[in-house]
């Protein structure tokens, strides 16, 4: 037990300074492309160091498989080279089982960045979304999701136009039951136009406008009886500040959602007639992170588990970075897939931290039992 404690307060240490490293190579060159970006913007040091800080949680949070492996490389070298292994050996105990407390650490590592990094991730991904799109465009997301249907917000300096619907196709762009409400500069409501059908179209050189069918509009600001001056078009146009990108834009990234929030926001863009499978593949890779981070142990531990003195022990690190970074690469290239619809859900989560065990196994079992 003692060893297990100590095996494990050896490898969270690891596992911290090997944050720190990647801290310190990843704001710097972050904070570069912020100011870059914000300078054709007019933006400064200021707000590019801002966005930085905000954008480190989730950068951090997406290489955490990395940051696992070369920890468990590092851990494994260092008790190499001071003869620890050795004496673990020596006591009785195989290396199988002094890979206990690492991998139960990298589990509780996992668990940990469900329950609690992950939140933080969503909340400050969610805020440099904001800030981000406040700073280069001016305003914030276009469009939200609410047990009402789908909310839409355009406008320019002669007013706003606030658009509610039912549903929607899969890309926003075509509005069923929809009810648009237009304000002025002064934000008082002057009209009110209800739609069965909404849809957006491009107009020539690069407007775009809602083409509307069966409305209804009332004039609220210059009608006593709005209900006796409505009107009715069988097709009607308004013009519109909204391009299909920025609807598909406001949506965000899945991991600006908590992993609690994620199933009942899958369940309201579903009932908002967009497809949730981008969301889907993004809460099943969140499931499988423990699994994964115990994946990269084994595949560390099964490279880089021999004595010190045989020799190669740069050669096999080496190995177990590459395969480990090719682990890596396959677990995102299956979430492609899956985000396609190519392949299921759960075998685009599933399959990659499978397979890493597997590979971790068996390459350990063919060192360490021969």
């Amino acid at each position: 037990m003692t060893l297990n404690l100590y095996l494990l307060r050896r490898f969270f240490a690891t596992v911290g300074l090997v944050t720190l490293v990647f801290i310190a190579l990843l704001f710097p060159i972050d904070l570069m492309e912020q100011v870059r970006r914000l300078d054709q913007d007019s933006g400064g040091l200021r707000d590019g160091f801002r966005l930085a800080s905000l954008n480190l949680p989730a950068a951090l949070y997406q290489i955490l498989p990395l940051i696992v492996i070369l920890s468990t490389l590092a851990l494994l070298v260092s008790l190499a080279r001071s003869s620890e292994l050795v004496a673990i050996r020596a006591s009785g105990r195989s290396g199988m089982s002094a890979l206990v407390a690492p991998i139960g650490g990298a589990f509780l590592l996992g668990l940990f960045g469900l329950g609690v990094l992950n939140p933080i991730v969503a909340a400050t991904q969610s805020e440099y979304e904001r800030v981000s799109d406040t700073l280069r465009s001016g305003v914030s997301s276009v469009l939200s999701l609410s047990p009402e249907g789908v909310w839409l917000r355009q406008g320019d300096g002669a007013g706003q136009t606030v658009i509610r619907a039912a549903r929607s196709s899969l890309d926003g762009t075509v509005l069923f039951d929809a009810t648009f409400l237009q304000f002025d500069a002064e934000g008082s409501m002057i009209a009110r136009i209800d739609a069965s059908r909404a849809r957006l179209a491009p107009v020539a050189p690069e407007g775009s406008e809602w083409r509307l069918q069966n409305a209804k509009s009332w004039p609220l600001g210059s009608s006593r009886n709005p209900e006796r001056d409505a009107s009715l078009h069988p097709t009607l146009k308004l013009p519109s500040t909204l391009t299909q990108a920025q609807i598909r834009d406001s949506f965000g990234v899945p991991s600006a959602i908590p992993i609690y929030e994620l199933p009942s926001f899958i369940n309201q863009l579903n009932a908002a007639g967009f497809s949730g499978l981008q969301h889907r593949v993004w809460l099943a890779m969140e499931l499988t992170s423990p699994v994964m981070l115990m994946a990269m142990v084994l595949i560390g531990a099964g490279f880089s588990m021999g004595h010190a003195r045989a020799g190669g022990v740069g050669k096999m690190v080496l190995i177990a970075l590459i395969v480990g970074f090719g682990i890596f690469f396959l677990r995102s290239f299956a979430q492609v897939l899956g985000e396609n619809g190519q392949l299921s859900v759960q075998i685009a989560a599933w399959a990659p931290p499978l397979a890493a065990i597997c590979v971790g196994l068996g390459v350990l079992l063919h060192r360490e039992e021969g």
